[in-house]
């Protein structure tokens, strides 16, 4: 299926591994060029000579200058600006019992830059009738203690989707979400590795997902954000997109005695 999507831009934030670096593959598969957006100069600079017509952005999200320069660095090399994935975050569990500086620390970690990067490329979405997806997480729906900033940020980001939904919707913007449970990143595998038993850990993850009873693949979740950009999804805003394996609506029961 052609996604129309050749020479589309398209900039991604934390592009430079995990869910994110198969997001910039995905798209670059299907002839767009992409607009790798993260701190990681080693990986950022090897993911755009890899993907042909794409560039490298060095940013800290934490700073709203660096999401602003991101953004007018994508429109000058690149030309124009069709589609823009808030995938940066990191859940950082910073719990009820922290200060509040540390709350909102993961705030800005997590939140901000969403609103930034949108901030500053609305103008460019509407001149080319583009689309924006967000990438949020299970925890907004489901809690899972000891991350209040992070639980916080994305409940925030799913706000948002609908309200920007509406906003941009007026201008031929399209707003959607996909919502990861547990899969596969960089940020699990070390969370695994620093357990007593890593094959274990991971084992016990995978058998909470209803479905094959297995963590969800990074590509199964770029391909799904690539859809959601592309002309096929022509007539979806607002809309959220557990990619999870059934994780946050199916009954519990499929993860003990039942398998599928």
């Amino acid at each position: 299926m052609d996604l129309h999507l050749r020479d589309k831009v398209v900039l991604i934030s934390g592009a430079t591994k995990g869910i994110g670096a198969a997001t910039a593959r995905a798209f670059a598969a299907e002839g767009a060029r992409v607009s790798i957006l993260g701190r990681d100069l080693i990986a950022g600079r090897r993911l755009a000579t890899e993907l042909t017509g794409s560039i490298f952005v060095a940013a800290d999200l934490v700073s709203e200058t660096d999401c602003q320069r991101a953004v007018q660095e994508t429109v000058d090399s690149l030309g124009q600006l069709d589609v823009l994935v808030n995938n940066a975050g990191v859940n950082d569990s910073v719990p009820l019992t922290a200060a509040p500086a540390d709350f909102l620390g993961s705030l800005q970690r997590n939140l901000l830059h969403v609103f930034s990067l949108t901030h500053h490329a609305q103008k460019h979405l509407v001149a080319r009738r583009g689309a924006v997806v967000n990438v949020t997480s299970k925890v907004a729906w489901t809690g899972q203690g000891g991350t209040s900033g992070y639980a916080a940020a994305k409940g925030a980001i799913n706000a948002l989707t609908r309200e920007w939904a509406v906003a941009l919707g007026r201008e031929g913007v399209r707003v959607n979400c996909v919502v990861p449970a547990e899969c596969e990143s960089d940020q699990y595998d070390r969370w695994f590795e620093s357990q007593p038993d890593p094959s274990a850990a991971r084992a016990r993850v995978a058998q909470l997902v209803p479905f094959e009873n297995r963590l969800t693949r990074s590509e199964e979740l770029a391909d799904s954000i690539v859809w959601l950009s592309s002309d096929r999804a022509s007539h979806v805003t607002g809309q959220f997109l557990f990619v999870d394996g059934g994780y946050t609506h199916l009954d519990r029961a499929l993860t003990s005695a039942h398998r599928w």
